[in-house]
């Protein structure tokens, strides 16, 4: 903010706050508004719109990593053939489902949320939000964190040699310059991740020349993009896409030998002979271990039967004026420079959470169900699954997040704290369970899990929706009147 905003406004009393207008905050708005018709709660959104991620990011191509037919949400089935979509009709989707099912009537676009603290005589939060140059006071029984899980306005930053000087124009897709002209320019991209593998065969359509320069090697997997089956089987698709993929990944952890050796094979079908599958894409970890990448109608590999594409694998020496120079001897000439490598990290959007004055740290906690934090009372936060659809997990947080609510309103209960037993012995797990660079270098900061009860991480996809809907979450919870 430019200026100390005072504030001008008594406090406003909410029965639950949520934070963030993406996916989760709008899946949450639908389950509140379902379950709990009278319920008094809003949606507080930092930016102008809708949408959270797909609304930020503007780059070439971006596109969801998972089908949609899993991704959407549940009470309104996706409406189109293709399962990966690009950004903008993911949006488009979004926006109807809002308007639809009146949703926006809840959201207050422009409100960005600084600091909550929960008072333990009031029993409530008291949450403070910037908008218009104010402070305005809200009181909340409950508040849901729907913030994802990086920094919306800082990216990762990593070491790149000598980039501070290249004259040519550097880019994180993050913040792609939305009218930017590439058009015969030649676009070196570092990384090889999910934003690399869609950016490549996008930049490609327009630029002089693309090279993608990889330290390592991901895994990625062509598939269909288009369902062959009549309009009354879409019903029955996000079963089988969700069932498809879990079963992927289960495959993938159990056979890790034979799934590289299959998607190896798969690869090297697709590319053409002046690109080999060693080193270029035979990755040093097992499937799964981090995400796989997905290219819809292999556009990924079709790219490179263009000679204007090309890949690099190994390490950069140095960036020059007009050039990446490569260890052993490669340079790549280069007009603009794309750093997709990878997201920072961030639970909570940066606010400011406090437990009777005291500042909750993330990193000292321990997560209840996946849903909630050790020792705060009443707040939920709101995360997906890493290897299959986010709202799957997004949905499963709500279903006891509606359960709670109702179960405490049948004893008169107020609050909820997690609280770890002080005889439970804990075998401590990380919260981002793939080993991706950016998750582990942000693994000191995040909470973690444990290893019994409901302290252990979701990831039977299953089994955890069996637990949302019917199962026990009133264990590892105190409750108080």
């Amino acid at each position: 903010m430019a200026s100390s905003p005072e504030k001008i406004q008594a406090a406003e009393t909410l029965d639950l706050i949520i934070v963030g207008a993406g996916v989760s905050g709008i899946n949450c708005a639908y389950r509140l508004q379902t379950e709990f018709p009278h319920a008094k709660f809003t949606i507080f959104e930092n930016r102008e719109d809708i949408g959270g991620t797909w609304d930020l990011f503007k780059y070439p191509g971006i596109r969801s990593d998972s089908d949609l037919h899993t991704y959407a949400f549940t009470w309104n089935p996706w409406p189109h053939s293709n399962p990966i979509v690009e950004g903008p009709l993911i949006v488009q989707y979004l926006k109807k489902c809002v308007s639809q099912y009146g949703i926006d009537r809840y959201i207050r676009f422009g409100h960005k949320v600084l600091s909550m603290n929960w008072s333990s005589k009031e029993q409530q939060w008291t949450t403070l939000v910037s908008h218009d140059g104010l402070v305005k006071e809200f009181k909340s029984r409950f508040v849901v964190l729907g913030t994802g899980y990086y920094d919306y306005e800082t990216p990762r930053q990593t070491t790149i040699p000598g980039i501070e000087n290249f004259k040519g124009k550097v880019i994180h897709p993050q913040f792609w310059p939305e009218e930017f002209d590439y058009t015969d320019q030649k676009m070196v991209i570092i990384g090889s991740g999910a934003t690399a593998i869609t950016l490549l065969p996008n930049l490609a359509k327009k630029a002089g020349r693309v090279t993608m320069v990889q330290r390592s090697p991901s895994y990625i997997l062509s598939v269909k993009n288009r369902d062959p089956g009549p309009p009354w089987m879409n019903k029955y698709l996000r079963v089988c896409y969700a069932f498809f993929f879990y079963m992927t990944a289960v495959f993938c952890y159990y056979f890790p030998n034979y799934s590289r050796n299959a998607l190896l094979k798969f690869a090297s079908r697709q590319l053409p002979k002046s690109v080999s599958v060693d080193p270029h894409f035979s990755p040093r970890y097992n499937p799964w271990d981090q995400r796989l990448c997905f290219a819809p109608d292999g556009d990924f590999y079709q790219a490179f039967h263009d000679p204007r594409t090309t890949v690099v694998t190994g390490r950069i020496k140095q960036v020059t004026e007009n050039a990446v120079e490569m260890e052993d001897g490669q340079v790549i000439d280069a007009d603009v420079i794309v750093t997709a490598t990878g997201l920072k990290m961030q639970l909570g959007g940066k606010i400011d959470i406090s437990v009777d004055g005291g500042k909750m740290e993330w990193k000292d906690k321990i997560v209840w169900n996946g849903s909630m934090i050790q020792d705060v009372p009443n707040l939920f936060f709101v995360m997906g699954y890493t290897n299959i659809a986010w709202t799957l997990g997004a949905d499963a947080t709500m279903f006891i997040l509606v359960r709670l609510l109702k179960y405490m309103g049948s004893r008169g209960a107020t609050t909820a704290t997690p609280r770890v037993p002080k005889d439970a012995n804990l075998n401590l797990q990380k919260f981002w369970q793939l080993n991706s660079t950016y998750s582990l270098e942000a693994e000191s900061q995040l909470p973690k899990y444990g290893d019994i009860g409901p302290w252990k991480p979701r990831g039977n996809i299953p089994a955890d929706y069996i637990h949302a809907r019917w199962g026990d979450i009133t264990t590892g919870l105190q409750f108080s009147t």
